[in-house]
């Protein structure tokens, strides 16, 4: 494949859009962090939210792109499987290694926060009390799956009907056969535009990422982040630990995959979550990332990383992990070995039933700490720094995406190695 093409380069922008988009995000990362921390410290925290509206413009287009992105190649996918067997298969592998990936995730995050005991000598004094939304039950999580109305669904953007319907969908067209022909063209038609669309949208990347960048460090600043640092530090050492080690373990001894490659590839995606805080809006980003850079056919990018972006939480379970033990270690909490297996349960299974539920996180969290009897008033202790350990969680969350496609590509022989093995970067082009 070639080298990326970049936005067309005329006058002054010219050496700015040579640049592969990886690093322009990063640059723009940079710079809006370092702005934000200044306009915070001559406390002109207001001109850091008047650029918000930058950002909140690129994330809208972004979002734009979700649901009908999801839909046609959910139906695409599908509809070129052509046997149940091979659906099976796809369908057993992603559940098993994004429910492994999140056990293994809180669990790090238990062994990191023992370790350093975040929580220990924190003066708590008066905390207010904060209103967690209620857990579906199983029951209504299984109801939930179902549209009742799919107009409705996709109206609402509710990810997880809309996969439901998209996957019988593209199960019909393949029963069908070659009455449903003209029906599959139009659906794969559909997806080459919304790719087309997409390649747009993501042209404007960086300036998202600077703009939202620049209003979370000008917001919340130093002062916000220092006495809770500890908590900050031991999420964000989790996340890398648990990408590292797990991640990259798992593409090199179980795939033979260049580790190196998989991270070199997936960059773009995870740097717009990290600043966008938001798998389902990174989705379009993931997917093109998988696809042009690390090989991934879309017949398994377009079941595996819709599905990822709505129940794969693995940021988010070692996220619960360490807050769980700092709220215990904090309000003098001694938690036996039943309880760490408590934890880990919960929150494991929790990924399923809060799955495309509004503030998941908080939910989990929630139930995590009434699984093993902590007060749920510790909520509010990280809810100042939610925002920044949000960032970590989620740039966690779609790496792991990223490497189940992976892996699950490779299982299935749809795995394009020699892209996989080619350095280069995601196309961001008008052309």
């Amino acid at each position: 494949m070639a080298d990326t093409q970049t936005l067309p380069r005329r006058g002054f922008l010219s050496p700015w859009t040579r640049l592969p988009l990886w690093k322009q995000i990063f640059i723009a990362l940079v710079l809006g962090l370092s702005l934000g921390v200044v306009l915070n410290q001559v406390g002109r925290a207001d001109l850091a939210a008047d650029i918000k509206p930058l950002g909140d413009l690129f994330i809208r287009g972004i979002k734009m792109l979700i649901v009908p992105l999801v839909f046609v190649s959910l139906v695409t996918g599908v509809a070129s499987l052509n046997n149940l067997s091979k659906m099976g298969r796809l369908s057993f592998k992603t559940l098993l290694l994004y429910l492994g990936m999140t056990a293994v995730a809180i669990a790090i995050g238990l062994v990191l926060a023992s370790v350093f005991q975040p929580g220990v000598g924190i003066e708590l004094g008066t905390v207010a009390a904060v209103a967690v939304p209620e857990a579906p039950t199983a029951v209504e999580t299984l109801l939930g799956l179902v549209p009742t109305n799919a107009v409705e669904a996709f109206a609402e953007g509710n990810v997880l009907q809309i996969i439901v319907f998209a996957i019988l969908f593209g199960l019909c067209i393949t029963l069908v056969g070659e009455k449903a022909r003209p029906v599959r063209e139009f659906f794969e038609s559909a997806a080459e535009i919304i790719y087309r669309m997409t390649s747009i949208i993501i042209a404007f990347t960086p300036y998202g990422v600077f703009a939202l960048m620049t209003w979370v460090a000008g917001t919340y600043g130093l002062e916000m982040l220092l006495p809770l640092a500890k908590v900050i530090g031991i999420v964000y050492l989790g996340c890398i630990v648990h990408a590292v080690v797990v991640y990259g373990g798992m593409l090199r001894f179980l795939a033979r995959l260049n580790p190196l490659r998989y991270f070199q590839g997936s960059i773009e995606p995870i740097m717009l979550a990290f600043t966008s805080t938001s798998s389902a809006g990174t989705l379009p980003v993931t997917m093109m990332a998988a696809e042009q850079n690390l090989g991934v056919k879309r017949g398994v990018s377009s079941f595996v990383l819709p599905l990822g972006a709505t129940i794969n939480m693995d940021g988010t379970a070692l996220y619960q992990g360490v807050c769980a033990l700092f709220i215990a270690q904090a309000y003098g909490v001694d938690l036996s070995a039943g309880a760490y297996a408590t934890i880990i349960l919960t929150a494991t299974l929790g990924s399923i039933g809060t799955a495309g539920v509004p503030g998941a996180g908080l939910i989990m969290l929630s139930l995590v700490l009434t699984s093993v009897g902590l007060p749920l008033e510790g909520v509010a202790i990280i809810a100042g720094i939610d925002r920044v350990l949000d960032m970590a969680r989620t740039g966690l969350n779609v790496a792991g995406d990223c490497a189940v496609s992976c892996l699950v590509a490779k299982s299935e022989g749809e795995l394009d190695e020699a892209v996989y093995n080619t350095p280069h970067v995601m196309r961001s082009s008008f052309t």
